[in-house]
């Protein structure tokens, strides 16, 4: 009964996710058509101001709607909280995935992209974001299928230091360049050192968190 039960909702909410994502790349397809008609360069294009606000908006309004999906798929704030890594990782991964279909894009996993604007621009190599979204989708289908099991999945202040300050390198490696001449992103290196260091830092709290379940 639990499995078949964790098997629709994580189906659904699957499908959710990926409809999400053509929705979003969709929309970067209009922007790209409108400012790079010749073609995607490594140069930057500045959008309007009223274009920023526009598109910063719908990205926020995107990460309330993951939200308020995984709220409705939960029963408790493990459950909800799991949901929405699941569904934020697929939907950044499908994302990808449907840019490529729509407009053959990218190239290759270490294509440049600018990954976010909120607070401030992120950018880095495609197989970046990829590799957190795998991450977070492993951790939400294990962490919601333990708790349907009446495991008690509960981190530590160990854990929670751990999992924060990964998560808090990982941004910094995605926000390092912000502040540098981002006219050509063919002329910046990313901080790949950066990068997995907060990504082991982040996947050893989850680990330790997991080692900790016991039955309620």
């Amino acid at each position: 009964m639990v499995s078949k039960r964790f098997s629709m909702i994580f189906l659904w909410l699957f499908v959710y996710s990926a409809a999400m994502a053509y929705l979003e790349s969709a929309v970067v397809v209009y922007l790209r058509w409108l400012y790079y008609p010749d073609g995607l360069t490594t140069t930057l294009n500045e959008m309007s101001m009223q274009a920023l606000v526009v598109e910063i908006a719908r990205e926020a309004a995107t990460v309330v709607m993951l939200f308020a999906v995984a709220i409705m798929a939960g029963k408790n704030r493990i459950q909800r909280t799991a949901a929405f890594l699941f569904c934020f990782g697929v939907w950044d991964v499908f994302y990808y995935i449907w840019l490529k279909v729509l407009l053959d894009w990218p190239a290759g996993l270490l294509d440049w992209d600018v990954l976010f604007l909120i607070p401030t621009i992120w950018i880095g190599p495609v197989l970046a974001p990829v590799l957190v979204s795998f991450g977070l989708i492993g951790t939400g289908i294990l962490i919601y299928h333990l708790n349907l099991q009446d495991k008690h999945v509960h981190a530590g202040w160990l854990e929670w230091c751990l999992m924060l300050t990964g998560c808090g390198i990982i941004f910094l490696s995605f926000i390092i360049q912000s502040g540098a001449d981002l006219s050509d992103l063919s002329l910046i290196r990313y901080p790949w050192w950066i990068f997995f260091t907060g990504y082991i830092i982040s996947l050893t709290g989850v680990i330790m968190m997991v080692s900790r379940v016991k039955t309620k």
